[in-house]
């Protein structure tokens, strides 16, 4: 991890190489150029500034934790469990920052919010590749949600093949089936383009399995780690919510959708449900 260190000649420390025929080998690294020249706020008013970087930020995380999902789900296609388990740990802690981006938002006054407001127009954080493929890793489906992509050729392609490629749910289950556990078939070979739904076969198979640590410590761990990402996903949903909520009250929101409603109705809903409700009956 690099840091910003004092003054060499200051400090009396050897002098770095400073002198560079073209851009410094940090900035053809990080481009932290690109990045920093990518805010173009359309209001006047300062707060816009924090509302566009925050949102850039979210994007950022977006596109790392889709990075370890999307590892995690390979390596549990070739049953590398410690793989698929690092990746889902590096992801909790990502998440974690993730969530901690609410924050500088998460005390707007709706006068503070409507002062540039305006600006985004018909913009709206579901219209987000990044964050739907998120979503389609998480077994939350739905081929409609490609429709605002389609003038954009690359990144519906990429949305497309996500939509149509197992999750990491479904990859978590098609192990357990390879274990012996019996996964019914129908949840095995169900339509990967549709959002997943409950099972009682795979409840029960998951409570077989916390139900004997000792037997099954190995998936035990697997299940904790999904339900970490799992309760980080509910609590970024509810801090959206919190912060939607306080912005601007139940107005529709931004892109015509139903806003504080709409983002009520996700915060009810658990990811990978069976991890949640196997705790019942064990």
């Amino acid at each position: 991890m690099s840091t910003i260190h004092p003054d060499p000649e200051a400090t009396g420390a050897q002098t770095p190489h400073l002198d560079f025929a073209g851009t410094t080998p940090y900035e053809d690294y990080v481009q932290a150029d690109v990045l920093t020249h990518l805010q173009h706020p359309r209001s006047d008013d300062p707060g816009e500034m924090v509302f566009l970087v925050t949102t850039q930020v979210m994007e950022l995380w977006f596109t790392v934790i889709v990075h370890e999902w999307e590892t995690a789900a390979h390596a549990l296609r070739e049953d590398r469990l410690n793989v698929a388990r690092d990746a889902l740990k590096r992801s909790v802690r990502e998440l974690e920052a993730l969530n901690a981006s609410w924050t500088p938002l998460a005390q707007l006054t709706p006068a503070q919010f409507n002062s540039y407001r305006s600006a985004l127009g018909e913009g709206s954080g579901f219209q987000s590749a990044m964050y739907r493929r998120m979503e389609f890793l998480l077994g939350d489906k739905s081929a409609s949600m490609l429709v605002p992509h389609r003038g954009a050729p690359r990144v519906h392609a990429e949305l497309e093949k996500a939509l149509a490629e197992p999750g990491l749910y479904d990859e978590t289950l098609a192990l357990l089936a390879r274990r012996g556990f019996a996964i019914p078939q129908a949840v095995l070979g169900r339509d990967l383009t549709r959002k997943y739904e409950p099972s009682p076969e795979v409840e029960a198979v998951w409570a077989e399995i916390y139900a004997d640590p000792e037997h099954h410590d190995e998936l035990v761990r697997l299940g904790e780690a999904l339900t970490d990402v799992g309760e980080l996903v509910w609590r970024w949903r509810n801090d959206h919510l919190v912060a939607t909520r306080r912005a601007m009250g139940s107005k529709t929101g931004t892109g015509g959708s139903a806003g504080v409603a709409w983002l009520e109705k996700r915060a009810t809903k658990n990811v990978f449900p069976e991890l949640w409700t196997a705790r019942s009956h064990v």
